[in-house]
């Protein structure tokens, strides 16, 4: 069984007041602005993310 991902703070006010909500397994309660969100893993990227260290302006 994995553990829970925890925030650190709230993504819609940034306070710490955070608690896991009755509503199922993922979902977190914010005392401070009386929201509840949900955090998802979308997947892994089949590329990796690519940088463009070339500097300038490219045409």
């Amino acid at each position: 069984m994995s553990e829970r991902a925890a925030p650190f703070y709230c993504p819609y006010c940034g306070d710490e007041d955070l608690r896991p909500s009755e509503q199922g397994h993922g979902a977190w309660e914010c005392g401070a602005c009386n929201r509840a969100f949900q955090l998802k893993f979308l997947g892994l990227l089949t590329r990796g993310l690519q940088r463009n260290d070339g500097g300038g302006d490219e045409i």
